[in-house]
């Protein structure tokens, strides 16, 4: 069971680059501090990234607010020309790497996303874009656009390293009550450098009778068991009706590849009231101090702050 801590932070829209929102918040140790990655956006609804640090020893407190982004909307016409959120960060030598959804606006389907790289050199102030292109975007297996991705580095049995990315896939859109609505599962990828990606269209956690989206996935693994944390809702009337809105799911897989659901299990559920009572989405999982930290959004997709949950960790098997 995870232990809600409540509610850590939201913009207060003193900011130009940041008036509403702290969606997709990534925990990233640094040493003394803990640094918290989010997404934010202007009055233009455009996402930008940056961050604020808090005590490591008591994470409700914020001792630190970034007063600029670290990376922001790309150029006219490219992936990412109306927004740059995002979603996974690596150490990589004496870089940082941020695997990230670019945003582009779209008459017919609201939106259309794309996965790219950025690379910090200046210890995570400022990202730099590796490519202005995507390293994933649409392709035979992802018909619609491609999103959030999870990714993890593992040693082979000959000393090479596996990178290996789960990430959404958004394989069509339907108009429901008015409104183009996405409908997202959760995909498989791998590379051996971290930019050139393999895909066969293998799912990992799928729809169901009730899920038609599935948010942010996060991937760790406990002993030899991969866990996989990540929100999931129904496609009709989600932003308005609690019954269909976002909540935490969870699942188990003993290769990453193969996972079974087990949502009753995922240890977390939405408040009767306040912050989270509408939604929980777009966790991360992170260890600290000996504890599972989860960092997660409420209601509005962000638009309340980020808060924290956080659980004991179990003896390797």
């Amino acid at each position: 069971m995870w232990t809600k801590k409540g509610l850590i932070y939201k913009p207060d829209g003193s900011k130009p680059f940041s008036r509403t929102h702290a969606q997709v918040p990534f925990g990233f140790p640094m040493g003394d501090k803990l640094r918290v990655y989010f997404s934010t956006r202007d009055e233009n609804i455009s996402s930008a990234t940056s961050f604020v640090e808090l005590d490591p020893n008591d994470l409700s407190k914020v001792t630190y607010i970034h007063d600029k982004p670290c990376l922001t909307k790309g150029d006219v016409g490219t992936f990412d020309e109306t927004g740059a959120m995002p979603s996974w960060f690596l150490t990589v030598g004496d870089e940082i790497w941020l695997y990230y959804t670019g945003w582009n606006k779209s008459e017919t389907a609201s939106y259309r996303l794309g996965i790219g790289l950025a690379v910090s050199r200046d210890g995570g102030l400022t990202f730099e874009r590796k490519y202005t292109g995507p390293l994933l975007d649409r392709s035979i297996y992802d018909q619609v656009w491609v999103a959030q991705p999870c990714v993890m580095r593992e040693e082979n049995a000959d000393g090479s390293i596996r990178w290996r990315m789960w990430y959404l896939s958004c394989t069509k859109i339907e108009v429901i009550n008015g409104h183009p609505e996405p409908f997202y599962d959760v995909k498989y990828a791998e590379s051996s450098d971290g930019i050139k990606w393999e895909r066969t269209g293998h799912v990992c956690v799928g729809y169901d009778e009730f899920t038609d989206a599935i948010g942010r996935p996060t991937v760790y693994k406990e002993g030899n068991l991969y866990k996989m944390y990540f929100s999931y809702r129904n496609a009709t009337n989600y932003r308005t009706d609690v019954q269909r809105s976002y909540r935490i799911g969870y699942a188990e897989s003993p290769d990453g590849l193969t996972w079974t659901r087990k949502d009753d299990l995922a240890g977390i559920e939405r408040s009767t009231d306040g912050w989270d009572s509408m939604m929980m989405d777009y966790c991360h999982i992170f260890p600290h101090n000996n504890e599972w930290v989860m960092f997660y959004n409420g209601n509005g997709f962000g638009a309340s702050g980020f808060g924290y949950a956080t659980q004991p960790m179990q003896a390797s098997v």
